[in-house]
């Protein structure tokens, strides 16, 4: 079973939304930012705020804003679940489904199509156990599934806090499994990046960096998420400096 193709007539629905306003932050220190602030990219704890007005009834303003500082009541909590604007949670965005029914979910469907090799089934047939997977994040071999991870190249928590805290849950649930984002690499490799993005973190393959980057920054284009100032001149700084 082609399992992207199973996931075409989804990904048309649902990329067709788009993606909304992003949202503010107010950091620990109780300072509130929003995109044109030169902190937004770094501020890493954070709680959401649906605008800086609804930010302002509980924080200051970073130094430099030139909007209104008039603070607004803060929405209601069932108002702020609507609109999307929730503090990030692994499971609002339903991953590892298994969207044909066969019993295998997207990631052991991707550990079967990404294998340039013969794969091994489970005797249920519903899990990989060996293939053959090259690693672009090490650039390594490797033959056992329970070395792999099934990887999110744009983190789930990432894309959250750049516009997908605001997606409808559809588009949340086909960009958790579309498998433009998903790579086979090695766990340890996976792990070490957790939720960063390509300031923070590279993969340990200096030869895959320039495609990483690359890649990286044409999923953010498509989903249509938001950097903020800072990160789109690092990030623009980055790609020339790697993919000289």
């Amino acid at each position: 079973m082609n399992f992207k193709a199973l996931l075409v007539g989804l990904a048309l629905a649902v990329m067709a939304s788009g993606a909304s306003a992003a949202m503010v932050k107010q950091s620990s220190s109780g300072i509130c930012h929003d995109t044109a602030s030169s902190w937004y990219g770094r501020t890493k704890n954070f709680t959401a705020f649906g605008s800086m007005g609804e930010c302002l009834a509980t924080g200051r303003a970073y130094k430099g804003y030139t909007g209104s500082t008039a603070a607004t009541s803060a929405a209601p909590l069932a108002k702020k679940q609507a609109s999307g604007f929730l503090p990030y949670d692994r499971d609002l965005y339903d991953h590892w489904i298994d969207i044909d029914g066969d019993c295998q979910n997207a990631r052991h469907e991707l550990l079967q199509e990404l294998s340039t090799g013969q794969v091994t089934l489970s005797a249920n047939r519903c899990t990989v156990q060996r293939g053959r997977w090259n690693d672009p994040y090490t650039g390594r071999i490797f033959t056992n599934a329970r070395e792999m991870d099934i990887d999110h190249m744009v983190p789930l928590a990432w894309a959250h806090a750049h516009g997908a805290h605001s997606w409808t849950a559809d588009l949340r649930r086909q960009f958790a499994n579309d498998p433009v984002n998903l790579f086979a690499v090695e766990a340890s490799a996976n792990r070490s990046k957790g939720a960063r993005g390509p300031l923070e973190w590279l993969p340990p393959s200096t030869s895959y960096h320039c495609e990483y980057v690359t890649r990286f920054h044409r999923i953010v284009l498509t989903y249509k998420l938001q950097y903020s100032n800072y990160e789109a001149r690092e990030m623009d700084t980055l790609r020339a400096r790697l993919c000289r």
